[in-house]
C-alpha cells in the first residue's frame, strides 16, 4: 500500500471511531436526566450526603416563597432516609402517593393557609427501617446530637407565623429540631406546633419549644394525629385551624 492510500485510510478509520463513540455516549442532558434521584431524598441510607446531593437537599429544602406571612417549616425522616419512599416507614399513602407523614400534615396545612412550605433538611441520613430508625434517634438523644442542617429560611423577616411540625421520638424533638431552633431566633413570632405520633402525642415537646424560644409565643393548642391516621387527617386540620382563626 503507498504512503498516500495509507494517510487515506487512516483519516477514514478515525472519523468512523469517532462517529461510533458519539453515537454511543447520551449527551450532557441525558446523562444529567440518568442521574438525577427520582426523589428529593438523600443519598444512599447510612451514608452521610455528597456535596452534590447536599446542594440538592437545600434547594428542594428551600422555602416556597410567596408573598405570606405564614411558615410551615417540618421535618420528616421520610425525606432524609434516602430510600425509595415505599421502603421508608415514614411514609402514608396520600391520593395513590407516598409522602412522609409529617409532610402529609404540613401540606394539609399549607391548602388551608397558603402558608409557604419549608422542609428541614440535614446530612445524617436516618434509617428507614422503623425499628432501626428509633433505635437511631435514642441514639441521637443520648449524644445529644445537632445534625447539620442543609437546608435554610433565606426570609425569616417576612414570616409572623411558624407552623413547625416532627414527629415525636421517645417523647422528646428530634434532634434535628435542636439543630433547627439553635440555628433560628424565632423572637416576636408565633410558633404554633403539630406532630405525628405512635401515642405518646406532643409528650413535652411544646415546653420544650417554649424553652428554646422564650421570646416567641408558642401555642399550646398544637395538632397532634397518630402515625395510623395521617392519610384521614385532612378535616381535622381544617377545623383545628378554623379554631385558631385560619
Amino acid at each position: 500500500m503507498t504512503d498516500g492510500k495509507k494517510k487515506l485510510w487512516s483519516v477514514l478509520a478515525a472519523a468512523a471511531l469517532a462517529f461510533s463513540i458519539s453515537a454511543c455516549t447520551p449527551s450532557d442532558s441525558e446523562n444529567r436526566q440518568a442521574s438525577e434521584p427520582a426523589s428529593s431524598a438523600a443519598s444512599e441510607a447510612g451514608n452521610t450526603n455528597t456535596s452534590d446531593s447536599a446542594s440538592e437537599e437545600q434547594e428542594a429544602g428551600n422555602a416556597q416563597t410567596g408573598d405570606s406571612n405564614i411558615l410551615i417549616a417540618y421535618f420528616t425522616a421520610a425525606e432524609n432516609s434516602g430510600v425509595d419512599a415505599v421502603s421508608s416507614a415514614s411514609y402514608t399513602t396520600i391520593d395513590g402517593q407516598a409522602v412522609g407523614r409529617v409532610q402529609a400534615v404540613a401540606d394539609m396545612i399549607q391548602k388551608n393557609t397558603g402558608g409557604d412550605l419549608f422542609s428541614i433538611r440535614t446530612e445524617t441520613v436516618y434509617p428507614a427501617d422503623g425499628g432501626e430508625l428509633i433505635d437511631y434517634a435514642a441514639q441521637e438523644q443520648e449524644e445529644d446530637a445537632r445534625p447539620v442542617l442543609t437546608s435554610h429560611i433565606e426570609n425569616l423577616d417576612q414570616y409572623d407565623t411558624i407552623f413547625i411540625g416532627y414527629p415525636n421520638w421517645w417523647a422528646d424533638l428530634p434532634q434535628a429540631l435542636y439543630s433547627f431552633f439553635d440555628e433560628y431566633d424565632f423572637s416576636g413570632k408565633t410558633i404554633i406546633p403539630f406532630n405525628v405520633h405512635n401515642g405518646s402525642r406532643f409528650s413535652r415537646t411544646i415546653q420544650t419549644i417554649q424553652d428554646l424560644e422564650p421570646d416567641a409565643t408558642v401555642i399550646e393548642d398544637g395538632f397532634t394525629v397518630s402515625e395510623r391516621n395521617v392519610d384521614q387527617a385532612d378535616s381535622d386540620v381544617a377545623d383545628w385551624l378554623e379554631d385558631l382563626g385560619y
